[in-house]
Order: C-alpha cells, then sequence, then structure tokens
C-alpha cells in the first residue's frame, strides 16, 4: 500500500508540475523578451542621438609603420629551379 500511495503521489506531483511549467515559462519567455526589446529599441535611439547626421567616426585607426626602420623579413634571393 505505501508503495502505490507513493506512485500515485510522484505522478501527481509531475502532472502539477508540467501544468505549471506550461503556465509560468510563455509568461516567464514573453516578459524577459519585451525588456530585451525595450534595451534594444534604448540602445539605437541613445546611438541616434549622440552622433549628428552626416558625421564619420572612426572607431579603430591602424598604427603607422615607421619610416626610418630597415626591413625585418630579410634579403631576398633570386634562385633557379633545378630539376
Amino acid at each position: 500500500m505505501p508503495l502505490i500511495k507513493f506512485i500515485f503521489i510522484t505522478i501527481l506531483v509531475l502532472w502539477l508540475l508540467r501544468l505549471l511549467i506550461r503556465l509560468i515559462l510563455p509568461m516567464l519567455f514573453n516578459n524577459l523578451a519585451s525588456k530585451m526589446q525595450q534595451q534594444a529599441t534604448g540602445q539605437q535611439q541613445q546611438q541616434r542621438r549622440s552622433k549628428p547626421e552626416g558625421s564619420i567616426s572612426i572607431d579603430y585607426m591602424p598604427p603607422k609603420p615607421d619610416q626610418g626602420k630597415t626591413d625585418k623579413l630579410g634579403d631576398f634571393v633570386d634562385y633557379e629551379e633545378v630539376k
């Protein structure tokens, strides 16, 4: 008898968890998606305000090579292929 009672309670608990998950998870995902959408919209508006239209911004400038230094690769040697 205790085994049947345990199995019945386990099935009941699992069924309730399944029901709660089906009800709660979609609400959580909708809430999370709306928050992410609001953040993305806020970032877009902030980027639009920060730069006036037509301005150019450069994020990365590569370093200029030094003109006075010698070539670090070495000398070029001509060769002929011998067959």
